[in-house]
């Protein structure tokens, strides 16, 4: 059963210095509430510029071993780029050289046939444009090519220009048409009878002569195209001599391909043993400051808690023996000091008596 209070001023007394108490405490818990938290920022950013410096360094060391090995490559591709285009270029001059040689045989003969063509062609006075491959296309018409020569000179001269001078008339008629294909027709009908006449009639046998020569010519030259065809599809690339290229060219692929197997053995190198080491050396210089920030901080985080309990329990012990008989409405030093007065002074001569007159004066 709870005792009747006695001293009235003095648990009044008790109360306030309780609550004046728990302020004290409830300001140390803020203020080592706001030591932990600067503590574990200053205590994080150590940490961060710690990690930030081995990030840049480490990312920095192996940027400068790619770009040490990747010069390295970069001088072998362009050795092997351009031992390539040598190779090219002495396959290439072998193919004309080779090619030179295999059709020269039929060259040569080709312009035996054209000196004895016009040796022909002089000694019976044969006009020297009767050795030309349109007029044998007009008057001795043979082959696919000369047949088209014949058809395509035929649409010119009989269609193409009667129907170009009939557009260029501005009142165009018919038999504006009829005409001009009336005087193409006797115009260049009668130079080609003019030239057949003074040549393929006059000069037969030397004509002739000379479709055989060209017929032979063309053959040849037939020949040539095959023969020219047939070298460059050749595979067989032995006959170049190519084989100091081929040697070169391996040589710096196989180192090509050795780099490469040390850069990636140096980046795992650098992976597996100096990072490791790097970050050790940069840790290292930071640990000592790191190590005091960290035992302030854990300092900070325990004064922290028990601050916490320290005003747990005082709000508790203030609760349970003088808020619950008081009132937690008057848990304040000025208003507990107003009450022990009223009493002190004699108008009141209870606690409850007091928060009467005190409630009465302030409404």
């Amino acid at each position: 059963m709870a005792q009747p209070i006695e001293d009235q001023v003095g648990f009044l007394g008790e109360a306030c210095r309780a609550v004046q108490e728990l302020s004290v405490s409830k300001s140390l818990l803020e203020k080592y509430r706001l030591e932990e938290k600067s503590l574990f920022r200053e205590l994080e950013a150590e940490r961060k510029a710690v990690t930030d410096a081995i990030s840049l360094t480490v990312k920095k060391r192996v940027q400068e071993i790619n770009d040490t090995y990747d010069r390295e490559i970069a001088k072998e591709q362009d050795n092997l780029k351009r031992l390539r285009n040598k190779r090219e270029k002495a396959k290439t001059q072998g193919i004309k050289e080779r090619i030179e040689e295999e059709t020269q045989e039929l060259k040569d003969k080709n312009k035996e046939l054209l000196t004895e063509l016009k040796s022909v062609f002089k000694r019976d006075h044969v006009p020297s444009y009767c050795r030309s491959t349109w007029y044998y296309a007009l008057f001795f018409t043979r082959g696919f090519s000369e047949t088209i020569i014949l058809l395509f000179t035929a649409l010119i001269f009989f269609l193409a220009i009667p129907c170009g001078i009939y557009f260029l008339i501005p009142q165009r008629k018919s038999f504006y048409l009829a005409g001009i294909y009336f005087v193409s027709i006797l115009l260049f009908g009668g130079i080609y009878i003019l030239i057949n006449n003074r040549t393929r009639v006059r000069h037969p046998e030397a004509l002739k002569k000379g479709r055989a020569i060209k017929n032979s010519i063309k053959s040849n030259r037939r020949k040539l195209r095959a023969i020219i065809r047939s070298i460059k599809k050749d595979r067989n690339e032995k006959v170049y001599n190519l084989e100091k290229f081929d040697d070169e060219i391996a040589r710096t692929e196989q180192d090509l391909a050795d780099i490469a197997d040390k850069k990636q053995e140096a980046l795992n190198t650098f992976d597996k043993v100096t990072s490791t080491i790097i970050s050790d050396e940069i840790a290292s210089s930071k640990r000592e400051k790191i190590s005091q920030l960290e035992k302030e901080h854990e300092d900070a985080v325990n004064n922290w808690k028990e601050a916490q309990i320290r005003v747990k329990e005082q709000t508790l012990f203030i609760n349970d023996n003088y808020a619950s008989y008081i009132g937690s409405e008057y848990m304040i030093p000025e208003k507990l000091d107003e009450l022990a007065d009223m009493i002190r002074m004699g108008k009141a001569q209870t606690i409850s008596e007091a928060k009467e007159i005190y409630n009465s004066i302030k409404d």
